[in-house]
């Protein structure tokens, strides 16, 4: 018998981050703030999330200053996105 949770991707076992990469898919990028309030997270719980898709080069930051402000966007890397539609496709046949 096949192993039908194989595919699935232990980085994406957090809602949080199923709801970064998904934003991030869907929109060519967005900030922290933005990604924050969508999900209505706290700055840490959201931070540490995006720091460990970061870590294994899933997305990408670039900082900025708009104004004085710091601004911090994040986008999908070509291997983030690999990941997740695998994962999704994954989650898809199990549910089938």
């Amino acid at each position: 018998m096949p192993n039908i949770i194989a595919k699935l991707d232990k980085a994406f076992d957090s809602r949080v981050r199923l709801g970064i990469m998904s934003i991030l898919l869907v929109n060519e990028s967005a900030d922290f703030n933005t990604m924050k309030n969508l999900m209505d997270l706290t700055d840490g719980n959201l931070a540490s999330h995006l720091k460990a898709l970061e870590g294994i080069e899933y997305i990408r930051s670039t900082k900025q200053f708009i104004g004085r402000k710091p601004n911090t966007k994040y986008t999908v890397t070509s291997l983030g996105s690999k990941a997740f539609k695998a994962h999704i496709e994954a989650l898809d046949k199990l549910l089938k």
